[in-house]
Protein backbone atom coordinates (compact mmCIF):
# COMPACT_ATOMS: atom_id res chain seq x y z
CA UNK A 1 0.00 0.00 0.00
CA UNK A 2 0.89 3.10 -0.26
CA UNK A 3 3.23 5.23 2.45
CA UNK A 4 0.88 8.11 2.18
CA UNK A 5 -2.24 6.15 2.34
CA UNK A 6 -0.72 3.94 5.62
CA UNK A 7 0.29 7.41 7.55
CA UNK A 8 -3.13 8.80 6.98
CA UNK A 9 -4.94 5.61 8.13
CA UNK A 10 -3.08 5.33 11.11
CA UNK A 11 -3.75 9.01 12.08
CA UNK A 12 -7.32 9.11 11.33
CA UNK A 13 -7.75 6.17 13.87
CA UNK A 14 -6.05 8.20 16.60
CA UNK A 15 -7.83 11.72 15.46
CA UNK A 16 -10.84 9.52 15.96
CA UNK A 17 -9.76 9.12 19.85
CA UNK A 18 -9.61 12.73 20.01
CA UNK A 19 -12.62 13.27 18.26
CA UNK A 20 -14.33 10.94 20.84
CA UNK A 21 -12.77 12.22 23.85
CA UNK A 22 -13.96 16.12 23.18
CA UNK A 23 -17.14 14.75 22.32
CA UNK A 24 -17.30 12.99 25.85
CA UNK A 25 -16.15 16.52 27.57
CA UNK A 26 -19.08 18.23 25.73
CA UNK A 27 -21.29 15.65 26.82
CA UNK A 28 -20.65 15.96 30.23
CA UNK A 29 -20.59 20.09 30.51
CA UNK A 30 -23.36 19.91 33.05
CA UNK A 31 -22.15 17.28 34.63
CA UNK A 32 -21.43 17.93 38.71
CA UNK A 33 -17.52 18.22 39.35
CA UNK A 34 -17.02 15.86 36.06
CA UNK A 35 -13.54 16.42 35.40
CA UNK A 36 -12.15 17.12 31.59
CA UNK A 37 -9.81 15.70 29.86
CA UNK A 38 -7.14 16.82 27.09
CA UNK A 39 -5.76 14.38 24.55
CA UNK A 40 -2.20 15.19 23.03
CA UNK A 41 -0.33 13.27 20.25
CA UNK A 42 3.43 12.58 19.29
CA UNK A 43 5.09 11.07 16.25
CA UNK A 44 5.25 7.62 15.18
CA UNK A 45 8.82 5.56 14.24
CA UNK A 46 10.27 7.70 11.68
CA UNK A 47 12.49 5.99 9.32
CA UNK A 48 15.76 7.54 8.09
CA UNK A 49 16.79 7.78 4.50
CA UNK A 50 20.63 8.28 3.91
CA UNK A 51 20.36 8.84 0.54
CA UNK A 52 23.34 11.65 0.46
CA UNK A 53 26.42 10.09 0.32
CA UNK A 54 28.77 12.74 -0.16
CA UNK A 55 29.09 14.91 3.19
CA UNK A 56 30.53 17.76 1.25
CA UNK A 57 27.20 18.10 -0.88
CA UNK A 58 25.53 18.77 2.78
CA UNK A 59 27.24 21.52 3.70
CA UNK A 60 25.28 25.01 4.64
CA UNK A 61 22.37 22.54 5.00
CA UNK A 62 20.54 23.71 8.12
CA UNK A 63 17.99 20.80 8.20
CA UNK A 64 18.85 16.94 9.36
CA UNK A 65 20.87 15.50 6.83
CA UNK A 66 19.07 12.70 4.52
CA UNK A 67 15.24 12.17 4.48
CA UNK A 68 12.80 11.33 7.21
CA UNK A 69 10.33 9.42 6.48
CA UNK A 70 7.48 9.42 9.41
CA UNK A 71 4.55 6.81 9.74
CA UNK A 72 1.87 8.91 11.38
CA UNK A 73 0.72 9.96 14.88
CA UNK A 74 -0.75 8.30 18.20
CA UNK A 75 -2.67 9.41 20.74
CA UNK A 76 0.47 9.83 23.78
CA UNK A 77 -1.77 10.59 26.51
CA UNK A 78 -5.18 11.75 27.41
CA UNK A 79 -4.68 13.83 30.37
CA UNK A 80 -6.93 14.34 33.37
CA UNK A 81 -7.57 18.16 34.25
CA UNK A 82 -8.52 18.43 37.90
CA UNK A 83 -9.08 22.26 37.44
CA UNK A 84 -11.68 23.52 39.59
CA UNK A 85 -14.95 24.11 38.15
CA UNK A 86 -17.69 27.03 39.42
CA UNK A 87 -19.40 26.66 42.42
CA UNK A 88 -22.88 27.07 42.09
CA UNK A 89 -24.93 27.73 44.91
CA UNK A 90 -27.93 25.52 45.76
CA UNK A 91 -29.38 25.57 49.05
CA UNK A 92 -30.04 22.14 49.40
CA UNK A 93 -28.39 20.84 52.86
CA UNK A 94 -27.14 17.62 50.95
CA UNK A 95 -25.11 19.53 48.21
CA UNK A 96 -21.39 19.90 48.99
CA UNK A 97 -18.78 21.32 46.88
CA UNK A 98 -14.81 20.29 46.96
CA UNK A 99 -12.81 23.42 47.38
CA UNK A 100 -9.36 22.01 46.73
CA UNK A 101 -8.72 20.65 43.19
CA UNK A 102 -7.03 17.26 44.04
CA UNK A 103 -9.27 16.22 46.97
CA UNK A 104 -11.93 13.65 45.91
CA UNK A 105 -14.95 12.29 48.03
CA UNK A 106 -14.83 7.98 48.63
CA UNK A 107 -17.64 6.10 48.09
CA UNK A 108 -18.31 2.19 48.59
CA UNK A 109 -19.54 0.69 45.31
CA UNK A 110 -21.29 -3.37 45.20
CA UNK A 111 -19.68 -4.53 41.96
CA UNK A 112 -21.07 -7.85 41.13
CA UNK A 113 -21.28 -8.41 44.95
CA UNK A 114 -17.50 -7.19 45.94
CA UNK A 115 -17.33 -3.96 47.76
CA UNK A 116 -15.19 -1.34 45.82
CA UNK A 117 -13.86 2.05 46.92
CA UNK A 118 -14.48 4.49 44.24
CA UNK A 119 -13.54 8.66 44.54
CA UNK A 120 -15.95 11.29 42.72
CA UNK A 121 -16.20 14.98 43.01
CA UNK A 122 -19.84 14.53 42.81
CA UNK A 123 -21.05 16.44 46.10
CA UNK A 124 -25.09 15.85 45.40
CA UNK A 125 -25.73 13.02 47.88
CA UNK A 126 -28.78 11.42 49.31
CA UNK A 127 -30.57 9.77 52.16
CA UNK A 128 -31.39 6.30 51.81
CA UNK A 129 -32.76 4.11 55.14
CA UNK A 130 -30.73 1.83 56.19
CA UNK A 131 -31.26 -2.15 55.67
CA UNK A 132 -30.13 -3.19 59.28
CA UNK A 133 -31.64 -0.04 61.47
CA UNK A 134 -34.81 1.23 60.13
CA UNK A 135 -34.28 4.44 62.65
CA UNK A 136 -31.36 5.61 60.67
CA UNK A 137 -30.50 6.55 56.73
CA UNK A 138 -28.02 5.97 54.96
CA UNK A 139 -25.64 9.22 53.31
CA UNK A 140 -25.68 7.83 49.51
CA UNK A 141 -24.95 9.36 46.06
CA UNK A 142 -27.29 9.05 43.44
CA UNK A 143 -26.39 6.06 42.22
CA UNK A 144 -26.93 4.55 45.56
CA UNK A 145 -23.49 3.76 46.57
CA UNK A 146 -22.53 4.78 50.20
CA UNK A 147 -20.77 7.73 51.13
CA UNK A 148 -17.69 6.72 53.30
CA UNK A 149 -16.54 9.02 56.78
CA UNK A 150 -13.94 8.00 58.85
CA UNK A 151 -15.31 5.08 60.55
CA UNK A 152 -17.31 3.52 57.36
CA UNK A 153 -20.67 4.43 55.62
CA UNK A 154 -22.37 7.41 57.23
CA UNK A 155 -25.35 7.16 59.16
CA UNK A 156 -28.04 9.77 60.11
CA UNK A 157 -30.80 9.87 62.63
CA UNK A 158 -34.32 9.22 61.31
CA UNK A 159 -35.50 11.90 63.31
CA UNK A 160 -33.19 14.55 61.85
CA UNK A 161 -34.69 18.20 61.60
CA UNK A 162 -31.23 19.49 59.97
CA UNK A 163 -28.17 18.85 58.64
CA UNK A 164 -24.77 21.18 58.73
CA UNK A 165 -21.71 20.28 57.57
CA UNK A 166 -18.68 22.09 58.30
CA UNK A 167 -15.64 23.28 56.17
CA UNK A 168 -13.72 20.26 57.25
CA UNK A 169 -16.69 17.55 56.48
CA UNK A 170 -18.07 17.26 60.13
CA UNK A 171 -21.46 16.63 59.97
CA UNK A 172 -23.79 17.66 63.08
CA UNK A 173 -27.19 16.71 63.17
CA UNK A 174 -29.74 18.85 65.03
CA UNK A 175 -32.76 16.44 65.97
CA UNK A 176 -36.55 17.07 66.02
CA UNK A 177 -36.35 17.77 70.29
CA UNK A 178 -33.63 20.42 69.31
CA UNK A 179 -30.75 18.00 70.54
CA UNK A 180 -27.07 17.97 68.06
CA UNK A 181 -25.43 15.26 67.65
CA UNK A 182 -22.00 14.62 65.86
CA UNK A 183 -22.85 11.64 63.72
CA UNK A 184 -19.39 11.63 62.03
CA UNK A 185 -16.99 13.19 59.02
CA UNK A 186 -16.71 13.02 55.57
CA UNK A 187 -13.90 11.30 54.40
CA UNK A 188 -11.81 13.16 51.61
CA UNK A 189 -9.19 11.40 49.74
CA UNK A 190 -6.28 13.36 48.40
CA UNK A 191 -4.50 11.75 45.48
CA UNK A 192 -0.89 12.86 44.82
CA UNK A 193 -1.00 10.73 40.89
CA UNK A 194 -4.32 11.79 38.84
CA UNK A 195 -2.98 10.70 35.66
CA UNK A 196 -3.38 7.05 37.29
CA UNK A 197 -6.82 7.30 37.48
CA UNK A 198 -9.21 5.06 35.73
CA UNK A 199 -12.73 6.31 34.41
CA UNK A 200 -15.31 4.13 35.88
CA UNK A 201 -18.29 5.62 34.98
CA UNK A 202 -21.46 7.33 36.74
CA UNK A 203 -18.80 9.78 36.96
CA UNK A 204 -16.49 7.73 39.59
CA UNK A 205 -12.74 6.94 39.37
CA UNK A 206 -10.75 3.70 40.57
CA UNK A 207 -7.12 2.74 41.09
CA UNK A 208 -5.54 0.65 38.34
CA UNK A 209 -3.24 -2.72 38.96
CA UNK A 210 -0.78 -1.18 41.38
CA UNK A 211 1.03 -3.92 42.25
CA UNK A 212 1.73 -4.50 38.11
CA UNK A 213 2.88 -0.97 38.47
CA UNK A 214 5.01 -1.29 41.35
CA UNK A 215 3.59 1.48 43.65
CA UNK A 216 1.93 1.03 46.84
CA UNK A 217 -1.44 2.50 47.75
CA UNK A 218 0.20 5.99 49.66
CA UNK A 219 2.45 6.40 46.08
CA UNK A 220 -0.97 7.64 44.62
CA UNK A 221 -3.43 8.49 47.55
CA UNK A 222 -3.28 10.65 50.82
CA UNK A 223 -6.36 9.36 52.75
CA UNK A 224 -5.68 12.31 55.26
CA UNK A 225 -5.00 15.59 53.64
CA UNK A 226 -3.34 18.12 56.18
CA UNK A 227 -6.57 20.49 54.95
CA UNK A 228 -9.77 20.00 53.73
CA UNK A 229 -11.96 22.29 52.16
CA UNK A 230 -15.34 22.28 51.41
CA UNK A 231 -18.71 24.19 50.92
CA UNK A 232 -22.43 23.27 52.05
CA UNK A 233 -25.53 23.99 49.97
CA UNK A 234 -23.41 24.29 46.79
CA UNK A 235 -22.24 22.11 44.02
CA UNK A 236 -19.24 22.20 41.94
CA UNK A 237 -19.88 22.46 38.11
CA UNK A 238 -18.27 20.92 35.54
CA UNK A 239 -14.87 22.28 34.21
CA UNK A 240 -15.53 21.70 30.68
CA UNK A 241 -14.83 24.86 28.61
CA UNK A 242 -17.07 24.69 25.93
CA UNK A 243 -15.68 27.44 23.75
CA UNK A 244 -12.14 25.57 23.90
CA UNK A 245 -13.77 21.93 23.29
CA UNK A 246 -15.82 23.49 20.14
CA UNK A 247 -12.14 25.10 18.60
CA UNK A 248 -9.90 21.41 19.18
CA UNK A 249 -13.51 19.76 17.91
CA UNK A 250 -12.54 22.07 14.20
CA UNK A 251 -9.27 21.73 14.32
CA UNK A 252 -9.49 18.03 14.74
CA UNK A 253 -12.18 17.03 12.18
CA UNK A 254 -9.56 19.31 9.45
CA UNK A 255 -6.97 17.00 10.46
CA UNK A 256 -8.98 13.89 9.93
CA UNK A 257 -10.13 15.30 6.94
CA UNK A 258 -7.15 16.43 5.35
CA UNK A 259 -5.95 12.95 5.90
CA UNK A 260 -9.21 11.28 4.38
CA UNK A 261 -8.16 13.70 1.12
CA UNK A 262 -4.49 12.21 1.20
CA UNK A 263 -5.95 8.67 1.13
CA UNK A 264 -8.28 9.67 -1.93
CA UNK A 265 -5.41 11.58 -3.78
CA UNK A 266 -2.81 8.78 -2.91
CA UNK A 267 -5.32 6.51 -4.63
CA UNK A 268 -5.86 8.50 -7.87
CA UNK A 269 -1.89 8.78 -8.05
CA UNK A 270 -2.05 4.41 -7.92
CA UNK A 271 -5.23 4.43 -10.35
CA UNK A 272 -2.99 6.67 -13.08
CA UNK A 273 0.21 4.56 -12.33
CA UNK A 274 -1.65 1.02 -12.84
CA UNK A 275 -3.07 3.10 -15.82
CA UNK A 276 0.10 3.69 -17.62
CA UNK A 277 1.24 1.90 -20.48
CA UNK A 278 4.54 1.40 -22.07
Amino acid sequence: MNRSMINASVTMGQLQRKIDTIGNNIANIDTNGYKSRETSFQDLLVQQFDNQLKEDEEVGRRTPNGIRGGVGAKLAETELKLDQGSIQVTDRDLDLAILKENQFFEVAVNNNGVEEFRYTRDGAFYLSPSADNPELLNLVTANGDFVLGNGGPITIPENFKEININEEGQINVKTRDDGVVTVGRIAMTEVIRPQLLLSLGNNQYGLPNLEELDLAEQDVLNRVPEEVALKQRALEKSNVNMSNEMSNLMLAQRSYQFNAKSISIADQMMQLVNGLRS
